[in-house]
């Protein structure tokens, strides 16, 4: 239990931390990360920054690279702090995932004058890709419980184009057919007024299942399934999004949503919906505040981020429930090549009497132990924690040929690691539950896989306290 109280500190510190920093983020952030940079001490120690010239940006916007700057043009500057805002620049700029290559440097100096030059290479923006998913709730299940079945697969057409006019706002929309039918849209503008702190996003989901988690027994997910739909959901939002600093970013969501199901349903679950309903539909209003200080969000290897979500769903019978959510991860570096990494993540619920389309917890999507894959944990509040102790071993960069018209270079990085994750999950009525109310745990070892494009392939080899064992694989799931 010692464990899981230290977990729970944890949690309630990342908390009060992800409070403070919101308050107290400015776009001067300071950094404590090292960075090899030539600077002669021995010259005068308060530098002019008197020109920064932006380059490699075909389309995205200048403004919005220097958005992410810690200085700016005519700006005065200790000697002693150009190491650390030089490397904060990098990855501050490197982190909008706008770019495959950032690199921030000083090609001149004269006396007292800085000029610095950020040099960046530009992803590919649009992705009109094939749509092939599993229906699963993770490969290890499609794989073996059924047996790799192309019946639980849904395909269809993936349409995103990222920096649509060069402000770094995105485009996405699905169509989707297969097992389920899916239309979905979504378009976030996260910098649409001129002071570059203000947007917006908008989104509408529609689909149709022919399957459906009406219930849970021995922790295990229960499944209704026929040729006709079985569930169709509705949903529309629209999101003001604030950020007023570099690292602290807030939501305000409204939504709209409906939900319906078959009558056979209710037959096998009589709390699936509030009130023994077929139907039910509600407004949702969220806030969400999110803090990143990390030297790379996909992977980091040093610095804290989290996130904190408040969700009030319903005003009625048929949909009451209030939400509090949050996650957060700590990295700090043992050497060059190895970190240790503390994670943990919470979420309650009032009240906690709720129907079970209100329970989800912990192995429905990205919250999950690592070693209990094939399990899912149903309640009104749970914690839980990992810690992972990983070294990288080795990477190489695979380049184009000097030939060809257009240089590419894909850079990848293995790292080996070990983990233990522990949890507890308090469900009021657990019925047959095997995790419900008690300490849960895991442990194992395994593979990480990085490269570009924000891709992380975690391969890991997990046992857990009902004796279970096996080897899992993850495509970026650290919350």
């Amino acid at each position: 239990m010692r464990y899981l109280y230290r977990q729970i500190l944890f949690w309630l510190c990342s908390c009060m931390y992800l409070i403070s920093v919101a308050q107290s983020d400015t776009l001067q952030a300071n950094t404590q990360n090292p960075l090899t940079v030539n600077v002669d001490t021995g010259k005068s120690s308060l530098l002019l920054i008197a020109d920064i010239a932006i380059n490699g940006n075909k389309k995205t916007k200048p403004y919005i690279i220097e958005r992410e700057l810690p200085f700016k043009q005519g700006d005065y500057i200790s000697r002693a702090d150009l190491t650390k805002k030089l490397i904060l620049a990098q990855q501050q700029v490197f982190n909008t995932s706008l770019f495959t290559e950032v690199n921030v440097n000083i090609p001149t100096e004269t006396d007292n004058l800085v000029f610095i030059s950020v040099d960046v290479k530009e992803r590919w923006y649009l992705f009109p890709l094939p749509y092939f998913k599993i229906v699963d709730r993770n490969f290890n299940e499609w794989w073996v419980t059924d047996k790799a079945s192309f019946d639980r697969v849904n395909y269809g057409l993936k349409f995103m184009q990222n920096n649509v006019s060069g402000r770094n706002d995105k485009l996405n929309l699905y169509l989707i057919w297969g097992y389920s039918r899916q239309i979905s849209f979504r378009y976030e503008q996260p910098l649409a007024n001129k002071s570059l702190t203000s947007g917006y996003s908008v989104g509408f989901d529609f689909s149709r299942q022919r399957e459906l988690n009406y219930a849970t027994g021995f922790s295990k997910p229960l499944f209704f399934k026929q040729d006709q739909f079985v569930k169709q959901y509705i949903r529309g939002e629209f999101s003001y999004l604030y950020r007023p600093a570099i690292k602290t970013r807030h939501a305000f969501t409204f939504a709209y949503e409906e939900d319906k199901v078959a009558d056979t349903v209710l037959k096998l679950n009589r709390q699936y919906f509030p009130n023994n309903t077929l139907k039910i539909s509600y407004p949702e209003i969220s806030y969400s505040l999110q803090y990143f200080d990390v030297d790379y969000i996909a992977y980091p290897s040093k610095g804290f981020m989290g996130d904190f979500k408040i969700t009030r769903k319903g005003w009625t019978n048929d949909m009451n429930v209030t939400q509090f959510e949050m996650h957060g991860s700590y990295t700090f570096p043992i050497n060059k090549t190895s970190q240790l990494q503390f994670q943990t993540g919470g979420l309650i619920r009032f009240p906690f009497n709720q129907p079970y389309y209100n329970q989800q917890l912990f192995g429905y999507g990205d919250i999950f132990l690592r070693g209990l894959e094939y399990y899912v944990i149903d309640g009104a509040a749970g914690i839980m924690g990992r810690t992972t102790a990983r070294k990288e071993v080795f990477s190489f960069t695979l380049k184009t040929a000097p030939t060809a018209k257009k240089q590419v270079t894909i850079p990848f990085k293995f790292y080996i690691k070990a983990f233990g994750d522990a949890g507890y999950a308090y469900n009021k009525n657990p019925g047959n539950s095997l995790l419900n109310n008690k300490l849960i745990y895991t442990y194992g070892a395994g593979i990480d896989m990085v490269t570009t494009y924000d891709l992380v392939i975690k391969l890991d080899y997990s046992f857990n306290q009902l004796g279970g064992h096996g080897l899992f694989l993850h495509l970026r799931t650290d919350f």
